[in-house]
């Protein structure tokens, strides 16, 4: 984010035991990641390298006595509520269909069609999921997402010698390959693009799906059509966008929120394989792993679409590839990775978001240090559900 953080005071870093096991160690080759710039695995392309962006911060928390915790909610308090109920009043009475863009392209993949050259497709469109169709029913049959090729990736790993088998896998397959490997399959949920905003929040935060496809019915033939998707980024961007005086009232930082995952990090180097970064995801079923160095220093991220270029083709023998070449590749447009503090404000990641492309924010200390992960699940959820003590829509 592209304004400066105030300066804190440094903290003092975490030892290896309190960042959880599940960080996977360096292997011995010499690739090994390191904040020097000149080490042997660079990242070439302009936006890959450090210093990251970070969201502004205009107010540093005041210490708070115990007396401050049990009395009544200060103005703060009732400022952010306010912010809070504003947002959600907001999303009652706008409709999905109101996300989406003036323009924008649309791209639906026959479920007949081959997971190879799917691949292929979402590379040239730039794009990392797509609605999936029945031709034989004329009806929506799910979206394609990385967790799709992750899950035929396990399967390649569970029977290596049946590659031949994989190479002519269909789309309508995934469900048989998530059968095989042992995978819950995820909900295929999709809401009417004329609903209210608020409910495709809330579906999406109760599948834990961060995107959700529009499905109407055509009004003469009573078919389903799929009219686009929206993503978790794309409403926070549109409440972003629409709603700044009430989010300018979110004034409270981060780390007092509680913003976000601090504690069992999965965190890996440059010189892991992404093989190896691929069976962190799975373990830990998240889409993203910072990547550090040896003093626990943020370098990157890898995430789960990053999974797409490195299998382009079947080229299943690409997972070898340490993690530091698989970033190289990204595309120049790649958005970057995000940081912030935990003194920082949710209004100023809010500001954040209505200006960049954002997926997630890493924190960090004042040295670089991995702190935590603050998702844009978290971040909607809290919208929605923070202070409705009986919500049924809890983690």
């Amino acid at each position: 984010m592209d304004d400066a953080r105030d300066a804190r005071a440094p903290e003092k870093a975490k030892s290896s035991n309190e960042r959880g096991s599940a960080t996977l160690p360096p292997t011995s080759s010499p690739a090994t990641g390191g904040s020097d710039a000149s080490g042997p695995l660079p990242l070439p392309r302009h936006g890959h390298e450090l210093p990251f962006v970070a969201p502004s911060s205009y107010l540093r928390p005041a210490a708070r006595t115990m007396a401050d915790k049990v009395s009544a909610p200060s103005p703060l308090d009732k400022e952010q509520m306010q912010g809070l109920r504003g947002i959600r009043e907001f999303l009652k009475v706008r409709t999905s269909y109101d996300v989406l863009p003036l323009s924008f392209r649309l791209v639906v993949l026959d479920n007949d069609l081959l997971i190879k050259k799917s691949l292929n497709i979402l590379i040239q469109n730039g794009i990392v999921s797509a609605p999936l169709w029945d031709s034989r029913n004329s009806a929506f049959a799910g979206l394609l997402t990385s967790t799709d090729y992750i899950n035929v990736i396990q399967y390649y790993c569970q029977f290596p010698d049946q590659l031949n088998e994989v190479d002519q896998f269909r789309l309508c397959n995934l469900r048989d390959i998530e059968k095989a490997i042992g995978v819950v399959p995820l909900e295929t949920v999709s809401v009417h693009p004329m609903r209210p905003l608020y409910e495709a929040c809330r579906r999406m935060l109760k599948t834990r799906a961060r995107r959700i496809p529009l499905v109407d019915t055509d009004d003469e033939t009573g078919r389903e059509m799929v009219v686009s998707v929206i993503t978790q980024y794309r409403i926070l961007k549109f409440i972003a966008v629409n709603n700044e005086q009430h989010t300018m009232l979110l004034k409270k930082p981060v780390g007092e929120l509680g913003l976000g995952t601090y504690t069992n990090l999965a965190t890996a180097t440059m010189s892991n394989s992404v093989l190896d970064v691929i069976h962190l995801m799975v373990k830990h079923n998240i889409s993203a792993v910072p990547i550090v160095d040896e003093e626990y220093k943020l370098l990157n991220v890898f995430e789960a679409v990053d999974v797409i270029p490195c299998i382009k083709g079947g080229a299943y023998d690409e997972l070898s590839a340490t993690v530091g070449e698989a970033i190289s590749r990204r595309a120049e447009d790649f958005a970057g990775i995000y940081t912030c503090g935990e003194d920082d404000r949710l209004d100023s990641i809010f500001d954040t978001i209505r200006k960049s492309r954002v997926h997630r924010l890493v924190v960090i200390d004042d040295d670089s240090r991995l702190k935590g992960i603050i998702s844009l699940s978290d971040v909607l959820k809290y919208v929605l559900l923070h202070g409705e003590e009986d919500d049924s829509i809890r983690s």
